[in-house]
């Protein structure tokens, strides 16, 4: 295979297409880039870059998920799945066993106490359990903790209601 004559048909089309590519590398000094390449009509040429980063690479799997919920206005919908879906392990298995959340509209968090006792008791926890959302969710996720006691029957209505003050914690 002797090309000394000037003959180029016993070259291969991928070697001269090789050797053409790495003539036009060498003249662009490797640098990055970042538009298209493409011409009407021609062939698309391969962009190369350089070793550093470029907004092309890989991107972590979280950052992703991150930017696609912001831009899709689900980041609310996802700190609330967060809240209610880790509940017990942010308030611990004890306290979760006495309240569930009741409801939960950003950045306010109801809480109801299945009595009056743990009531009070997470009233005097709420300090701590919003810097521990704010450890465990971020910040400005939970900004503010209602707790609601005891649902309790009404004694207003029926036969043999008496007006006056009735009964108070008769639950709890």
């Amino acid at each position: 295979m002797s090309t000394e004559s000037g003959d180029l048909s016993a070259v291969p089309a991928a070697a001269l297409e090789a050797l053409d590519r790495i003539r036009r590398m060498a003249d662009s000094d490797f640098r990055p880039l970042f538009r298209s390449t493409r011409t009407r009509g021609g062939p698309v040429e391969p962009v190369y870059t350089g070793s550093k980063a470029d907004p092309r690479d890989p991107q972590p799997l979280r950052a992703g998920l991150g930017r696609i919920a912001r831009e899709h206005g689900w980041s609310t919908s996802l700190e609330v799945g967060t809240v209610l879906g880790r509940w017990p392990e942010l308030v611990g298995p004890d306290v979760a066993a006495h309240c569930t959340v009741e409801k939960f509209e950003p950045p306010v968090l109801v809480v109801r106490a299945s009595s009056t006792t743990w009531a009070t008791q997470l009233r005097i926890m709420t300090t701590l359990l919003l810097d521990r959302f704010e450890r465990e969710l971020g910040s400005r996720v939970v900004e503010e903790l209602t707790v609601l006691g005891p649902t309790q029957r009404s004694w207003k209505r029926g036969r043999r209601s008496v007006a006056g003050r009735g009964p108070r914690d008769t639950y709890g």
